[in-house]
């Protein structure tokens, strides 16, 4: 079979196209043929050497599938010809993958497998960050900074799923399709005076703050969060690490909170099949995943580029099966 393979940990520079053996299963595994992989920054980190998971070169990456069950062992909660979804962690930028059942999801009705795929980690991430550890409710005014990435659109969808007004927060120019798209009420550009825009449109401030980004917005973000609100730490896209005046969260009655869905599902395991069932029925009544971008496998190295320079607005996927 193809696949990526990272030879070195130079990043996307450090791919190369091979053929490799078809994967064989350990006890217990399942072996999907891969239709779609997702693009995230854990594969791009990965790449570089700078993810929390160190996996030895040379190694395929590859975290967010969708395909086709082409292998199951007697007794398996899945059978051959099932679509899936599969937390692969690495392994998904090739034409088939090795997997655990217990990494498997059934793909929802009506999805392709390219928006299977974009499913994955992000809108994971979202309704955790949301649900989990936010409790937004219904009615609630969610600020998303880093709107017009792929955790910021799957953020969008799935507050506006739970019944909340969502007001997007965006540097990059001509995104505001997307955002509209993935279903945001009120759209603010980060340049100078940017917090005063968005007190025009929520003047109490905003129940909730989604962060995937970090960096130098934090302060001005924190400051436009209401009494009572939460600031929601998700990543530091941006590159910087903020640090956090407390006296702003005592005497404004805020809180910041955590989270790290990654580092949550290790103690908490069973949490993506809760998620996924949730996020199946939010499918069902009308919630669609965006797939923004797609590229070949042979492509992957420009992808992830792109995904690191800024250039791929929402969510982009790699096709690989027909």
């Amino acid at each position: 079979m193809k696949a990526q393979v990272l030879t070195a940990e130079t990043g996307p520079s450090g791919l190369e196209l091979k053929d490799v053996p078809d994967p064989t299963p350990a006890d217990g595994q399942v072996v999907v043929d891969v239709k779609s992989c997702g693009i995230c920054f854990p594969d791009l980190l990965m790449s570089q050497g700078k993810y929390q998971l160190r996996v030895p070169v040379p190694f395929t990456p590859g975290t967010e599938v969708a395909g086709v069950v082409r292998s199951a062992p007697e007794g398996s909660s899945v059978k051959v010809g099932d679509k899936v979804l599969v937390a692969s962690i690495v392994g998904g930028f090739a034409e088939q993958v090795a997997a655990a059942p217990e990494q498997l999801m059934p793909l929802p009705e009506g999805l392709s497998f390219e928006q299977g795929s974009a499913m994955g980690i992000n809108y994971q991430t979202a309704l955790f960050a949301l649900k989990t550890r936010a409790h937004t409710q219904p009615g609630e005014v969610v600020g998303v900074l880093g709107a017009a990435g792929g955790v910021g659109t799957a953020s969008i969808m799935v507050a506006k799923a739970l019944g909340a007004k969502v007001i997007a927060i965006v540097h990059r120019k001509g995104a505001e399709e997307l955002l509209r798209g993935a279903g945001a009420d009120e759209i603010v550009q980060l340049e100078e005076g940017w917090g005063a825009e968005l007190k025009k449109i929520a003047p109490k401030g905003v129940d909730v703050m989604i962060d995937p980004s970090g960096g130098e917005v934090f302060d001005e973000a924190l400051r436009q969060v209401a009494p009572d609100g939460r600031y929601v730490v998700v990543g530091f896209a941006a590159g910087g690490i903020p640090t956090v005046k407390l006296n702003r969260v005592l005497f404004r009655n805020i809180a910041v909170v955590g989270a790290a869905w990654g580092e949550y599902i290790r103690t908490h395991p069973d949490l993506p099949a809760v998620l996924h069932e949730e996020l199946t029925q939010m499918i069902a009544d009308g919630m669609t995943p965006q797939v923004n971008k797609t590229y070949t496998l042979e492509q992957l190295p420009e992808a992830l580029t792109d995904l690191a320079e800024g250039r791929i607005l929402g969510k982009a996927v790699v096709k690989i099966g027909d």
